[in-house]
């Protein structure tokens, strides 16, 4: 019997990552699920296994290059990498946003993206059918006020799967990017206003049904287990409450 393919996500603690791990689990991959909260991705793990999968967690700061490193030796051939760590950090305009938060934001968002895929694109390319999926944003697509730091980070992960798709045609490894718009998490906007549960709820006040993290994951997976010839370059997907990053029906 065949081994299952093996594909790694980054950022699988929680939202988007965790929703995306049990889904290519589903679909009858073995989920390699990464994140620096241990305890989180464990249990995960431990729920996929117990739904009759296959699953391991590995904790993982994707900023850390050397840790980084030491865990890409685990693989000689690997299916997908879903690179999906990352986040916002504050919604101050340009003019007085922190420069600490734009550096986490570029850290986590572009340097983690760099880091992992660095590592790990010599076992997906040795594995004749490699994946490489960079989860970036509507925000690395166009601007909003109040979003500098968040939008720029986006922009350089969207650039750097536009360069890589470039630099790396002809090897048997696509690159699919998949920028969702408004996407509704337990985490995402409480971590953005840092705990601040007031300011994260307006963010979605009145929008009716926003993306949720299974939305997301579905696409992930969809273009995922494409043949692969298929190369699904850029996909956005939006809730149909949102027209773009700064026109979204609201109720109220």
């Amino acid at each position: 019997m065949a081994a299952s393919p093996i594909a790694v996500i980054t950022g699988a603690s929680s939202g988007i990552g965790a929703a995306t791990a049990r889904q290519l689990a589903a679909a009858g991959f073995r989920v390699v699920l990464t994140a620096r909260r241990k305890d989180r991705i464990e249990a995960l793990a431990a729920e996929i296994t117990e739904a009759g999968h296959e699953a391991t967690a590995y904790a993982l700061d994707v900023t850390d290059r050397a840790a980084v490193d030491e865990f890409a030796t685990a693989f000689r051939t690997l299916a997908v990498l879903v690179n999906n760590a990352g986040g916002a950090l504050g919604a101050d305009p340009v003019a007085t946003g922190d420069p600490a938060d734009w550096r986490q934001m570029y850290e986590t968002n572009v340097i983690g993206t760099l880091n992992v895929t660095q590592a790990l694109l010599p076992a997906l390319t040795a594995g004749g059918n490699g994946t490489i999926v960079i989860l970036s944003s509507t925000a690395g697509l166009s601007t909003y006020e109040g979003g500098g730091g968040y939008v720029a980070a986006k922009h350089g992960e969207h650039v750097l799967a536009e360069t890589l798709r470039l630099e790396i045609v002809g090897t048997p490894v696509r690159v699919i990017e998949v920028a969702p718009g408004m996407v509704k998490t337990e985490e995402f906007a409480t971590t953005r206003f840092r705990g601040d549960a007031e300011k994260a709820a307006k963010v979605y006040a009145g929008v009716d049904a926003p993306l949720t993290a299974d939305d997301v994951a579905d696409t992930i997976t969809w273009a995922i287990t494409r043949p692969s010839h298929v190369n699904i370059d850029l996909l956005v997907v939006r809730p149909r409450a949102q027209a773009s990053n700064s026109k979204v029906h609201r109720t109220v």
